[in-house]
């Protein structure tokens, strides 16, 4: 990007100053500021003034974080490069990290991509508005500082009332990665996002629960083929019955490789404790080693937690235990596996084992979520 950090020192309220450079011009910033925190119930529609406050607060270069039906996000002007470095530096991104372009109407996106194939549009008319980013090649409009320097932007029209709401009285394309800090678990929930937050961005609305909890499907469609370059709840499957056949790409864990969506590079969703997946055929195994080896680290003086499915919830005498979820229900388990994460900080947790979940399409978004989270360590029993 062309944002570079050049001096950092503490104002006269303690605040951060950051000088970066713009174009050869040099701008400064206040890392800490006051954070506007709007809590809005399911009735948007007596929430006017704070929803029309957002969208001038991105449309004049400022960073208001929001609700979708995914995950929450930390949102800016996507036009303005001086915006979209503040994103980086609140969460403390690296740069070649490319951000998801929202819209909030079909017909902007013919000013940011080129070359809309018609099986884009056939999947836009699918799942548009939705948990579906499509990667497209960009037009001149769209910044390299967005892009991570790629000649492709990704872009998705979110379905959550808040966030089109917001990127509507915007009246300009969002840059909205997840409202986190770098590679912590994203947020789920308007707590989670003040948590991390509050001091680096204008606003914070909390619009309650996450849908879905789960970022969005990443698909790119500048090639022949579709390619899935991140798994979400709209599924291989979901795609193929649109548009036939669809690739998924086999490096998503590459460090060496330049990113093409979020997701792709650098640990995610990290908690604080070491996290380590436990597999195994035999559901009486991996239990009876996450039981010995958790017990032994208790007596060494660590706290240890267990991510597990509700039925086997009984069978752990650990320092936390947390039920996920039923095996039988995928939706539930996407849709809490971050709050968990999140909790497992909270309550200070050195060692993290979770099953490994098995079973329909939205699975393999799931494990891809928390085999980054515990930067690929998988013990087989």
């Amino acid at each position: 990007m062309s944002g570079i950090i050049l001096k950092v020192s503490i104002g006269l309220n303690k605040q951060i100053i950051c000088v970066i450079i713009i174009g050869g011009k040099p701008i400064e910033m206040e890392q800490l500021m006051e954070t506007r925190i709007v809590h809005i119930n399911n009735e948007i529609e007596f929430h006017e003034d704070e929803l029309k406050d957002a969208g001038k607060i991105i449309g004049s270069g400022g960073l208001v974080a929001f609700p979708t039906e995914t995950v929450y996000g930390i949102g800016a002007n996507a036009l303005d490069e001086v915006a979209i470095s503040k994103i980086y530096i609140a969460k403390g991104r690296p740069s070649d990290n490319p951000l998801i372009m929202h819209i909030a109407d079909v017909d902007w996106l013919a000013e940011y991509v080129t070359d809309i194939s018609d099986k884009a549009l056939s999947l836009i008319e699918a799942f548009w508005p939705g948990p579906l980013t499509m990667v497209f090649k960009k037009s001149e409009k769209v910044s390299y500082s967005l892009t991570g320097g790629l000649e492709t932007v990704a872009v998705r029209m979110p379905n959550h009332p808040i966030a089109r709401r917001i990127i509507k009285e915007a009246n300009v394309p969002v840059a909205a990665p997840s409202a986190n800090l770098s590679g912590k678990p994203s947020p789920t929930r308007g707590q989670h996002v003040i948590d991390d937050l509050s001091g680096r961005v204008d606003m914070i609305v909390d619009g309650g629960k996450s849908e879905l909890g789960l970022e969005s499907t990443v698909l790119d469609v500048t090639g022949d083929i579709p390619c899935i370059l991140r798994p979400g709840s709209i599924t291989r499957s979901m795609i193929a019955d649109i548009v036939g056949e669809v690739s998924f790409d086999d490096h998503l864990s590459d460090e060496s490789l330049v990113p093409k969506s979020p997701g792709m590079k650098y640990k995610h969703y990290a908690p604080k404790g070491q996290l380590s997946i436990v597999s195994g055929e035999i559901e009486e195994k991996v239990i009876e080693y996450i039981n010995l080896t958790g017990q032994k680290l208790i007596k060494e003086g660590y706290k240890v937690g267990v991510i597990t499915p509700e039925h086997a919830k009984g069978e752990f005498h650990l320092s936390i235990v947390e039920s996920i979820g039923h095996v039988d229900n995928p939706t539930e388990i996407g849709s809490n596996l971050f709050k968990i994460l999140r909790k497992m900080d909270d309550n200070q947790v050195n060692y993290i084992f979770s099953f490994e979940f098995k079973g329909e399409e939205v699975t393999v978004a799931i494990m891809n979520r928390l085999i980054k989270a515990a930067g690929h360590l998988i013990i087989e029993v």
